[in-house]
């Protein structure tokens, strides 16, 4: 895996490499105290209850009790994750790892992400998570499978490049498949997270997580709070060996700069990550092949709308789909309602969904081709 893309200042990429990476590290191994102040500030407030409300609650600490079990397991699982940390970067320097164990400054912002990034497992690789997957990844490899047959085409002769991969998910399945499939990925949360699954995973259901403990709130019952997912739902070592799969760490727009080099781009819940969404309208027409495909299905929850120090175009769909039309593409498909959810809870009492946009755009053959010309059809 090629090492992620970091740039601050005048620092040497290879020192912000180990910062960065450093920072993450230890996010990671302040886990199990975060997760365990969050405890103990409940049973703090349990404490100046009055006696007559403690009385009503008997099961309230016996039940924090069991969250820190859950917690000292989830803990055990983060260091086992970390332990294959040294194998992700190719042409490391000893010193990237050397010193991981050192305390580093850990944020808020960061333990979200690693709570998070252990949601993802229960999204991308527990048999929990398949109906969200389904929603957001099967239109996606139906339509490569549509567009690209194995009556007409060799599969491993198909590029397909999925920016924005996560956990890895959706480019495993596509690989699985037999197309030659390529997941990006900037997080290197998502990444170490990936590596470990997609690396260290050798049986089925081989390891156990508790990713809704630290959700207090909208449990119907305090059972569901702990229970346990297993992960993969399938084992990834059992990929062909002849299987085309890899995945790339760094920014989508600074790694891919090779002009018309990918037969289809596929993009889920990512378009709305970009600082500048017409920058990923831009590269990814840039990168596809004359003919190639764009398949994107997701909402558009801009990340950086609203973040201190981030600046951020944020536009409507009927605005991004002329900008579409206008840098070249043809409107294939379409489907402005697809219902999906995004690490959601299944059992809470909170449930939330997305009307999601599916399209599939298509880069001409011609370049005489009129941007506006192109064939639209509304499904």
């Amino acid at each position: 895996m090629a090492n992620q893309a970091i740039s601050s200042g005048d620092k040497p990429d290879t020192e912000l490499e180990r910062e960065h990476f450093l920072r993450i590290i230890a996010a990671f191994n302040y886990y199990k105290t975060y997760a365990t102040g969050r405890v103990n500030r409940a049973q703090q407030y349990y404490n100046e209850l009055s006696k007559r409300h403690k009385d009503l609650l008997p099961d309230f600490l016996p039940h924090l009790d069991q969250i820190r079990n859950c917690i000292a397991h989830n803990s055990e699982v983060i260091k086992t994750m970390l332990e294959g940390t040294e194998d992700m970067f190719e042409n490391r320097d000893s010193h990237i790892n050397g010193d991981s164990n050192q305390p580093k400054a850990v944020n808020n912002f960061d333990m979200e992400k690693v709570v998070t990034t252990l949601k993802q497992f229960f999204r991308d690789w527990s048999s929990g998570g398949k109906e969200e997957r389904d929603a957001c990844y099967k239109p996606i490899v139906e339509e490569i499978e549509h567009l690209y047959p194995k009556s007409k085409c060799n599969p491993p002769d198909v590029n397909v490049l999925i920016p924005g991969a996560g956990l890895g998910r959706l480019a495993f399945e596509i690989a699985s498949r037999g197309y030659h499939c390529q997941g990006n990925e900037f997080s290197l949360f998502m990444l170490i997270a990936s590596h470990f699954v997609l690396n260290r995973s050798m049986e089925l259901d081989m390891f156990t997580l508790y990713p809704w403990i630290l959700y207090f709130s909208n449990n119907k019952c305090a059972a569901n709070q702990i229970r346990p997912i297993q992960f993969p739902d399938i084992n990834p070592s059992l990929l062909s060996p002849k299987a085309q799969f890899s995945m790339v760490a760094g920014d989508f727009l600074e790694v891919y700069t090779e002009e018309a080099s990918w037969d289809c781009v596929a993009t889920s819940y990512f378009i709305d990550t970009a600082h500048n969404v017409l920058a990923y309208i831009d590269k990814i027409y840039h990168i596809l092949k004359p003919g190639g495909h764009w398949i994107n299905l997701g909402p558009l929850l801009y990340h950086f709308e609203n973040m201190p120090h981030e600046e951020s175009i944020e536009i409507s769909y009927d605005v991004l789909r002329k900008v579409i039309l206008e840098i070249g593409f043809i409107m294939k498909r379409e489907n402005t309602s697809v219902k999906s959810s995004y690490i959601q809870d299944p059992e809470s009492m909170m449930q939330y969904s997305y009307n999601c946009v599916f399209f599939v755009c298509q880069k001409p053959n011609s370049t005489s081709h009129s941007p506006l010309g192109g064939n639209q059809v509304q499904l």
